[in-house]
């Protein structure tokens, strides 16, 4: 048995969507969560930069003694992780695989749209994977930059978002796919409204949700928790404000964390 803990980092809240599932599927398991909020976003950054946060934030999850890492961040996981993966003695896992072999395996006209941060869409990291599982599948891609500072501020389903996803969906809509994958962790958090502009006959794919699946082929009974812990066993940190993680994050979680937020200086790692 292995009783240290999952860590899990995004660049804000959006990656409490996949600390959610991960709760939900495995309830035996210790989580130390990341939220980089003070140098949220990282969709807007060079790959330079992203590379060098992303080796910031496994650094302080390392710290933590945890047992394998997930990136929950769309950016990080498409711009950063190929270049860092094996630099490390723990397990570290992305959300782009999971999710582009998801919408390869859902999709029935092989239309799959793709939206994340400008970075996420930049990289290619989705098309790639879906060539690979999906061969006949066309993509269609498009940039949201607006939808992670919208959510990061509580707007999930006001007029201002839905303004803004007719914005950028409009074009996807239009090239009549039946699957759109929610490329950045954050996105969920919108899925109200865009699943109403896209419509029902459109599925909506979500990296964070994939990836929580995912660990049920990688959490055996070797590595698992031995048995149930308390509710200390779940840790979150700040590179910024706690109070407003405490308030949000409550709402990705849909579960109180008052009191449970430390705020570090994550320049130091």
């Amino acid at each position: 048995m292995d009783n240290r803990k999952i860590g899990v980092f995004d660049s804000g809240l959006g990656g409490l969507t996949a600390v959610k599932e991960i709760m939900n599927l495995f309830p035996n398991e210790s989580i130390v969560y990341f939220g980089d909020t003070g140098r949220v976003p990282y969709g807007t950054r060079s790959k330079e930069t992203i590379v060098k946060y992303t080796h910031d934030d496994i650094n302080f999850l390392l710290s933590q003694d945890v047992k394998m890492i997930i990136i929950a961040c769309g950016t990080a996981s498409s711009a950063a992780l190929p270049d860092i993966k094996g630099e490390y003695g723990v397990p570290i896992y992305g959300v782009v695989d999971a999710g582009a072999y998801e919408a390869s395996r859902v999709t029935k006209n092989n239309k799959i749209g793709i939206i994340g941060t400008t970075a996420t869409i930049k990289s290619g990291a989705y098309e790639k994977y879906i060539a690979e599982y999906n061969p006949d599948a066309q993509t269609f891609k498009k940039a949201c930059p607006l939808f992670v500072p919208l959510v990061e501020n509580g707007h999930f389903d006001t007029p201002v978002t839905k303004l803004v996803i007719e914005e950028y969906l409009k074009d996807i809509r239009e090239a009549g796919v039946d699957t759109l994958i929610l490329g950045c962790t954050h996105y969920p958090l919108l899925k109200k409204a865009i699943a109403e502009y896209m419509g029902d006959s459109v599925k909506l794919v979500s990296p964070g949700e994939e990836v929580a699946k995912f660990l049920r082929k990688k959490i055996t009974p070797e590595n698992a928790h031995s048995e149930v812990c308390d509710e200390d066993r779940y840790s979150y940190f700040v590179s910024d404000s706690v109070e407003s993680f405490e308030e949000l994050g409550s709402i990705f979680l849909e579960t109180k964390i008052n009191g449970k937020v430390n705020k570090i200086d994550i320049e130091k790692y």
